[in-house]
This record gives structure tokens, sequence and C-alpha cells, in this order.
């Protein structure tokens, strides 16, 4: 099977479930004259699949999946036929079945644990959250699959859910929480024009003035029936040093029944995932880099001038390996220009 494999991508993305294609040659077999990766079966949805690289020594898994579907694609030079497998990253499995399930005198963060708990491949890592609501306030009900629900829970307390491979092949991370957790050592810069300490290969930027948006929201107050309006929540971090302030106003029209935390949350998750004004787009030699880009983390980027120099939330990487080469293409965010810090995190 490795002598087939002509190449592979995986993709990471932020708030989407990653993915992988692989590509192999075919060759015809037997008495059939079949293709022989066809017959075996190992190419077979829903196997899985753990990709793992290896960089000056360190290994890292790339991905934990499950093969969804494959393509195959005959040709009539000898040689040239090839198969290319799709899969996603571990999270599909709870998108095969929808459940109707209630859960009653649970907070959101108890529901996931207990979700995420049924799956024996994954390692919960679920942040708190405060409100538990009881019987008299709202019943929790489940009529989706448990994906979309945890996604769903998620989004209501601005969080985000993902899977990421442990460094044991086969076992994965669920975290359910802040898009950007404290704690993670730095990622190694995103380095231009510094002559041997150069990675990257190309790197635009576009800066979208339409993109921040100010959301407005109303609670009725149950006891009085007074209209209370929701203040928008500042960001207490934000990654660069003149934030892009917002031309647009739009009305969340689903919060008059919510209590004043949940309307917050949502005003708060609706500031945060319009918030990003500034957009990088580029390529680099993961050999030069030493490691692979991690998404849904934070990178400094150096050399790009100080406009577009700092610190940046990794949105998506695309990882293309084929014989002797590897490329990563990546997708940064940040919500304005210049850097807050002149000084270049120190990663390890």
């Amino acid at each position: 099977v490795v002598e087939a494999l002509v190449d592979v991508e995986v993709t990471h993305k932020d708030r989407q479930r990653d993915g992988f294609k692989l590509t192999f040659t075919l060759g015809r077999q037997g008495m059939a004259q079949d293709f022989g990766l066809l017959q075996s079966g190992l190419l077979d949805p829903p196997n899985r699949v753990s990709i793992v690289i290896v960089i000056r020594a360190l290994p890292q898994v790339l991905i934990n999946g499950i093969i969804m579907r494959h393509q195959v694609v005959p040709s009539n030079t000898p040689g040239q036929s090839r198969i290319q497998v799709f899969g996603d990253d571990s999270s599909v499995q709870l998108d095969l079945e929808e459940r109707s399930v209630i859960y009653r005198n649970m907070s959101d963060s108890s529901i996931v644990e207990k979700i995420l708990g049924q799956y024996h491949d994954l390692v919960p890592m679920v942040m708190p959250t405060s409100e538990t609501p009881s019987d008299k306030d709202r019943v929790v009900t489940q009529q989706v699959t448990d994906l979309a629900f945890v996604q769903e829970l998620a989004r209501r307390n601005d969080f985000v859910f993902y899977t990421e491979p442990t460094i044991t092949p086969g076992r994965s991370n669920a975290y359910w929480g802040p898009k950007d957790p404290p704690g993670r050592l730095p990622q190694p810069p995103l380095t231009m024009n510094m002559g041997s300490e150069t990675n990257v290969e190309q790197l635009t930027f576009d800066f979208n003035a339409l993109e921040p948006v100010t959301p407005q929201a109303n609670i009725v107050e149950p006891f009085t029936g007074r209209t209370v309006s929701i203040p928008v929540p500042s960001f207490l971090s934000p990654l660069s040093g003149q934030p892009a302030a917002p031309l647009r106003t739009t009305i969340l029209r689903d919060t008059a029944g919510m209590d004043l935390i949940q309307a917050s949350l949502r005003v708060l998750a609706a500031a945060s995932q319009s918030a990003d004004a500034v957009t990088g787009n580029g390529e680099l030699d993961a050999m030069r880099y030493g490691r692979a880009l991690r998404s849904r983390q934070q990178v400094d980027v150096r050399g790009a001038g100080h406009a577009h120099d700092g610190a940046y939330y990794v949105q998506q990487v695309t990882h293309r390996l084929k014989r002797g080469e590897y490329k990563q293409s990546f997708t940064l965010t940040r919500e304005g220009r210049g850097a807050t810090s002149s000084f270049v995190r120190q990663w390890v």
C-alpha cells in the first residue's frame, strides 16, 4: 500500500471537521485483471486511518480519521490509473445517528461530557460552564446527531468543538471550550525576509473593513415585560494593536426569550465570529519550519512589515505531502493591523 501512495493531503479547519485525501496508483492483478487495492478492502469505508509524519526525528500525528468514500480514476495510459480516498477526522462518528434525548438539570458542559463519554477513542477535554438550568426554567432536548448537538452547545457558549490527535495514533482529544485556550506553548514564528531563518515562501494579507460587525440584541424582562438592551462585551486580549472599528450593525432576532446570561453569550459569539478584519494566506516549507503548523492556535509573523507583524490565530492549515516534498498552506486571522508587542514569543 505504501509503495502505491502518490500524495497525501490533510486539512485542519478551526470550526469544521478535519479531512484527508490519499491518492494511490492502481495496478491490475489476477485472472480478472481487477485493481488489487480495490480487492484488498483496505481502502473501504469505514476503515480507520492515522497519518503520522516524522520531522527531525519528532513524530507528529496529523490526523486520526475514518474513510468515508473513494473515487476510482482509470486511465488508458499504463501506470496512470488512480484511486483517491477521502475521509474525515474521528468526530465524524458523532454524526452518523440522530438521537432524541432529554437532559434534565444538567449544565451544557455536563451534557457534552456525557455525550463524549460514549466514544472510547476520544479523550474528553471539556471546559466547564456555570449555568445549570432546572426543570422549572427549561429542559434541554436533543433531536439531532451528537455532533450537531455538541456544536450547537458550543456556539451558544461562544465555544468551539473539535478533535485533535494525541501522540498515540488512533486516540484523539475531543476539545470543547474557548476558541483559543490559555496555556498552550507558542509555535515557531512564520518568518519572511530574514535570510536563512526564512520559512515562508509566499504570504498575502487582506484587510476587509466590512467583516467586523456590532451585534444588537434585546431581551424581555419576564416580571416587568420591559425590553432590555444587551451590551456588546469588549474583547479581553486582542491580537492586533489597532483593531478595526465595526462599520456594520446586525440585529440578533432570537434573543427575546433568553435570560441575561444566555443573551450575553449569544452577543459575544456573534461579535467574536465576525471580528477578524485581517486575513493572511500563505505557504511555507515544512522542512525549514521544522514541524507541522497547527490550526486553532496562535502563531507569530515576523519580517512582513510593522502593519502585519505580530500574533495571529491560525484558522486553517492544509498539509500536502509527496515524495521529497512537504508543503503547508495556511490561513491566518486577527481583528486589525499592528502588533501588540515588538518581541516574538519563545518557542520550544
